[in-house]
Formats: structure tokens, C-alpha cells, sequence
């Protein structure tokens, strides 16, 4: 079965990022978002792991996702903390909704996952459309730093209830020219020595140049834009591998 973070991947990802793993990012986001005291929408939201942090900290968040079994996840990971945001299902260049946000987030390179440069700059105008005035967007992204065509790597996660998930990976192309990678992915749970199922998941994944963002988010509107390294704000990248964060104001 072909699949985009479905069943499998999407449990994989809440097992090996749980609610509230950080990778320095929430305490970042906390703190970008602590003047803001309207509403803020995360796309792609994923399972909650930034979403429940913001939720229990007073913030008020609504999430989304392309991902349905993603969202589900989710919806579980709130209610067994007595939460209740407003969760839906949608893509980021098209969501369309009645309501204006302080912030708009986009944690981790999430991003990227959108590999056409066409629906990357739509999906930036529909963030824009629906800022406050004042309001600020903040996104990760990063450099791909290592691209090896062919290479298999291998990952195993254990479930609560025994079961395995593995996970084989490679990248089968490079586009140097519209800068985005394809890798595909092997999902299987074992339960027993007995497959119980399978995924593979195609994975395509942009890059852009540090300076090139900032010059796409200025033609949409945005000013005041902020670059930041490895979460330390206003700390210009210096290392290809670090993570990027953009911050930038709707005026």
C-alpha cells in the first residue's frame, strides 16, 4: 500500500517524537509566542508533540493536518489530558477559515515536506491571509547537508504491547535544480516473528538557500524578518547542518 504518513508512520512518529520531546524548540516557541495573546494556528500539527506543551501552558492553539491518522493520534493524545483545541484536517496551501491568528507555527522543517516551489509560495500567502495585522509567522527549515542515492538505513521501535516496527529507508533522487529529495520508506509491524503490516511511504523533501526564504517571505508581504540558528534567536547560521528559524511580521 502506498501511503503519506499514515497509520504506521504517523505511530512510529508519536512513539520516537512523544508529546513534549523537544529538541530545544518548544522552549524556543514558547517564548516567541509569549506577547502573543490571540489565537495560533499550527499547521501540520503531527501528533501534538508541540501543540499539547502550548495547550497547557494557557496558549490558545488550533491545529491541522494533511494527515488524518496523524490528527487521530492526536485527538487521543489531548483527551487523555482533558483537552479539547480545534483539530482538522487540511492542506497548508488551501485551508480556508473564518479567522485571523496572532502566529502562525511551523515547527522542525515541517515545511519542507511541501516539495513544489509552486504550492510552497501559496501555502505562504494563505499563512499571510490569515495573520493579524502584526501578527507573526515562525518556520523551521534546514539544509540538506547529507544526500547519499541508494543508501539503506534501518530503524526499530518497539510498541507498548510488544509488537516491532521497522523501518528501512533510502533516497532514489536528487533534483539538484528544484532542490528536493525523494526517499521511500518501508514500514512493517511484527508481531511474533508474523507480519501484520506493511507501508511504504514516498518522502519528499525541499530545501531552500538561507537567504532565498527570506526573499520569498519579503514578496509575499511579510517585513521584519528574524534568521535564527539552533534556536538561539537572532544568531545568524554559521553551519550548514544547524536548523534554521524565520520569524516574520505581518504589517
Amino acid at each position: 500500500m502506498l501511503s503519506y504518513y499514515s497509520k504506521l508512520s504517523s505511530e512510529v512518529y508519536d512513539i520516537d517524537k512523544p508529546v513534549g520531546f523537544s529538541f530545544g524548540d518548544i522552549e524556543f516557541y514558547m517564548e516567541r509566542l509569549s506577547s502573543s495573546t490571540g489565537p495560533i494556528l499550527e499547521p501540520a500539527t503531527g501528533t501534538g508533540r508541540i501543540l499539547i506543551p502550548l495547550l497547557e501552558e494557557g496558549f490558545q492553539v488550533d491545529g491541522f493536518d494533511t494527515s488524518k491518522d496523524m490528527l487521530n493520534i492526536c485527538r487521543v493524545n489531548c483527551e487523555k489530558r482533558k483537552l479539547s483545541p480545534y483539530l482538522f484536517q487540511a492542506d497548508m496551501e488551501s485551508f480556508s477559515l473564518d479567522k485571523k491568528y496572532d502566529a502562525i507555527i511551523i515547527p522542525t522543517g515541517t515545511f519542507l515536506l511541501m516539495h513544489d516551489r509552486a504550492q510552497s509560495i501559496k501555502a505562504l500567502k494563505n499563512f499571510y491571509k490569515h495573520l493579524n495585522h502584526g501578527g507573526k509567522l515562525i518556520l523551521d527549515t534546514f539544509l540538506q547537508t547529507d544526500i547519499s542515492l541508494g543508501k539503506i538505513s534501518t530503524r526499530t521501535w518497539e510498541c507498548d504491547n510488544g509488537d516491532v516496527i521497522t523501518l528501512e529507508d533510502k533516497i532514489v533522487k536528487v533534483d539538484y535544480i528544484n532542490q528536493y529529495t525523494i526517499s521511500y520508506g518501508r514500514y512493517e509491524k511484527w508481531r511474533k516473528g508474523t507480519l501484520l503490516q506493511t507501508e511504504l511511504e514516498p518522502f519528499k523533501l525541499r530545501w531552500y538557500g538561507i537567504e532565498e526564504l527570506r526573499m520569498l517571505l519579503e514578496q509575499v508581504g511579510f517585513s521584519d524578518i528574524i534568521i535564527s540558528a539552533e534556536y538561539e534567536y537572532g544568531v545568524y547560521p554559521i553551519i550548514p547542518n544547524q536548523t534554521i528559524t524565520y520569524e516574520a511580521i505581518k504589517i
